[in-house]
Parts: structure tokens; sequence; C-alpha cells
């Protein structure tokens, strides 16, 4: 038993050697001294042979082709291709996706959903059901964010015009530690959605937790030199606010003194 488009392949191989055989007999005693003169004289050829009656068919390969296989034929497509690297991911609490370490906002009502990343060329286009949802400019800035109006809830819409003061000042009447993790994060973040990002998982976490709980999180996030959503969750996950802050570990190496120890001042 033969394998399934051996016999078809045969064939084009078939057409292809007369092809071929037939111009490089026409070449073998002609000069070029361009290759553009070479790729003229082939074109000129395979138009003569093309038009050449067949022996054993009707016609010419030009005239098959424009009776059988032209009005097959569809257009081009308008655009050009474009390579697409498509990701899975999933709708975070501030309405906001990360690609590629950037955030791209989406409609607030495709809140924890799993949407699709269409990443071509200088456009991110976000899919949920097969049906696209949002798009935004492709942007490398790591941490950075594209936010568009629409896709906020109205309660949020005047929080994101919030200025830094603003923010110092709502995060101030959680209490004062969170107004330190808020300050810190102020001078730290380069990007105000960012803050704004912390500042939106704050208000849910004050709805779950006392603000006493919450500030003694913020206290031991900010002394830990953790600015990130994530790792405020887990500490307040894990009861980890009640516990004492581990207390800092001497440099028991600075404090050593020994007469074969060269100090910094020898190689001076």
């Amino acid at each position: 038993m033969g394998l399934p488009g051996l016999g078809s392949a045969a064939q084009v191989e078939v057409a292809v050697q007369i092809v071929e055989r037939w111009i490089m007999a026409k070449l073998r005693r002609e000069t070029f001294y361009s290759l553009q003169a070479l790729n003229q004289r082939i074109q000129r050829l395979l138009i003569e042979l093309n038009s050449k009656p067949m022996k054993k068919r009707p016609g010419s390969r030009l005239s098959q082709f424009q009776q059988l296989d032209k009005p097959a034929l569809k257009p081009l497509p308008r655009l050009p291709y474009r390579y697409t690297q498509v990701t899975q991911v999933r709708v975070q609490m501030d309405y906001h996706v990360e690609v590629g370490k950037h955030y791209y906002s989406v409609p607030y009502t495709l809140l924890k959903q799993k949407l699709e990343a269409h990443v071509s060329g200088e456009l991110v286009t976000l899919f949920h059901h097969g049906e696209p949802v949002a798009a935004h400019p492709h942007s490398h800035e790591a941490g950075g964010h594209s936010t568009l109006e629409n896709h906020r809830p109205e309660a949020h819409k005047q929080q994101g015009r919030w200025t830094a003061s603003q923010l110092e000042d709502w995060a101030r009447s959680l209490g004062p530690e969170t107004h330190r993790l808020v300050s810190q994060l102020l001078q730290i973040k380069s990007h105000p959605e960012q803050v704004y990002r912390v500042c939106l998982g704050l208000r849910h976490l004050s709805k779950k937790y006392s603000p006493q709980r919450l500030n003694a999180a913020c206290g031991r996030a900010v002394a830990m030199g953790i600015y990130r959503l994530t790792g405020l969750r887990s500490i307040l996950e894990k009861g980890l606010d009640s516990q004492p802050l581990p207390s800092p570990q001497p440099d028991l190496l600075a404090q050593l003194e020994h007469q074969n120890i060269r100090g910094n001042r020898y190689y001076h």
C-alpha cells in the first residue's frame, strides 16, 4: 500500500524536472554578467515554456492554469501576515493583565476572567471567548501600565485621578503604618498606576481585615522592604502581622580582629 500524497508529489517533481531541464538546455550556451540579467532571461523562458502546446493534453500549461486553477484562487489578504504570539492571562483585581512584564487594562467587568493576549508587532489585543475586548500599543516598559479610562468602574475613575497628596491622605485614614507604606511607594515607584494598584488592593484588604491587623502588616512590610501587594496579602494570610519582627543579625566579620587579617589600609 502506498503512502498518501506520494503520487501527487511524484507528479510535481516530474513537472519541476521538465522545467529545469528545458530551461537549462536553453541557457547552457548563453553568458550572463549579472544575476538580474539571468533572472530576466529565465522569466522569458518560463513564459515561452508555459505557452507551448502540450503533447498529451489539450492547450498549454498557461491555458490549463487559466481554466482550472485561476478560478479557484482567492485574493491575497488586505493586510500582510504578522507573526502573533498568543498567551493565556488572567484579569487581576485592578482590571489589568500582565503581558511581557507590562500591565494592560481591560473592561472591569472581566475581573478574574481568563483571556487570550495576542502580541503582534506593535499591538497587543486581548480576547475573551474569541471576541476582542481591548487593544493597546505594545509597550516594553517593565512594570509600566497602559490604562484606558473607559475600562475603569465609575467608582474608580475619580480615584484614578488622585494626586500623590490625596493618596497619602487616604492612606493616613487607614492608619499610620498604612500611610508610611504608601509614602514609601510614592518615593520608589516611578509609575503612578503602580501606586494606585497597591492602594486598590489595600482598599480590598481593609474590608477583610481590621485596621489594627492591616497597619501591623504594613509596618512589617515596610520593615522587610516588601512593597508588592502579593507580599502584603501573604503576611495577613499567614498571620505574620502578629509575630515580632526578626532581630537584625550582627555582622560578625566586621568585628573580627586577628593579626593575620589585613585591613583596607594595607592595600593603599
